[in-house]
């Protein structure tokens, strides 16, 4: 039987190469976009939109009910891609803005996955797959919002894994570093007249968004996937560093490369 697989945030970046990737595959893919323009475009390229938008409950609603219908009931996969960046210092982001940053990037993932276990669960299979970053392992200035939200996608796959155990659905993360994506010209940026930009060093160890496909592959198939899977060496190092590092040290050493 062909496994179906929903994958959020599907218009540019990680999660189109991962729909059309797992669609070469011989998976079914679901590409759910937020807008309808998006959509229609998932359709012309072979793969099954739908439209979805995780700031508005009804919207997440509506998707999640569409997947059970075209899926009979039965879904294998959730790609919790979707979602962007506030960047500015923290007294520049207006509470709005951090709960739209949470809303997208976690609420909504919170809330669909919710949806959707109804369709997963009776059948004792199945991957919960979340896109985090190397900011939800540690944060820096003019990050903090955006680090924050991806902090409590990380606690919360956390503990949907351990809830889920013995369900025979497996939960992972994913946690890239700078990648060749639209994600930095789509950040909400607090400041407008000082945004925040990535530093140098982040640009010398970018990696294209194809990096993320081994990795995804993995966890949607080997027997024992990953909790956590680093993509380019600086999310690697990142997550050596802050084990290994006393805090202080570790914020000069983001202070000094900020």
């Amino acid at each position: 039987m062909q496994k179906a697989v929903l994958i959020t945030g599907c218009s540019s970046g990680i999660g189109l190469i991962a729909a059309q990737d797992l669609r070469n595959r011989g998976y079914r893919v679901l590409a759910a976009c937020r807008k309808p323009e998006d959509v229609e475009r998932m359709n012309q390229l072979g793969l099954e939109g739908i439209e979805l938008d995780l700031d508005d409950s009804t919207s997440v609603e509506r998707a999640a009910a569409q997947v059970i219908a075209l899926t009979n009931g039965r879904l294998y996969g959730l790609f919790n891609n979707a979602g962007f960046g506030v960047y500015g210092p923290l007294s520049s982001v207006s509470r709005q803005q951090l709960e739209r940053q949470f809303s997208a990037n976690l609420f909504g993932t919170h809330q669909l996955t919710q949806l959707l276990l109804p369709a997963m669960l009776p059948h004792g299979e199945g991957r919960i797959i979340q896109t985090s970053s190397v900011m939800g392992l540690i944060s820096s200035a003019g990050r903090g919002a955006y680090a924050a939200s991806k902090f409590a996608l990380e606690a919360w796959s956390d503990a949907l894994r351990m809830e889920l155990h013995g369900s025979g659905i497996q939960v992972s993360l994913i946690e890239p570093g700078p990648l060749t994506t639209h994600f930095t010209q789509n950040v909400d940026q607090a400041q407008s007249d000082k945004p925040v930009h990535n530093p140098s060093i982040a640009k010398r160890l970018t990696l294209p968004a194809e990096a993320v496909l081994p990795k995804l592959l993995h966890a949607l198939e080997s027997p024992r996937a990953k909790l956590r899977y680093p993509v380019t060496l600086l999310a690697h190092a990142m997550g050596i560093l802050r084990r290994l590092l006393p805090g202080r040290m570790l914020d000069w050493l983001m202070r000094s490369n900020g």
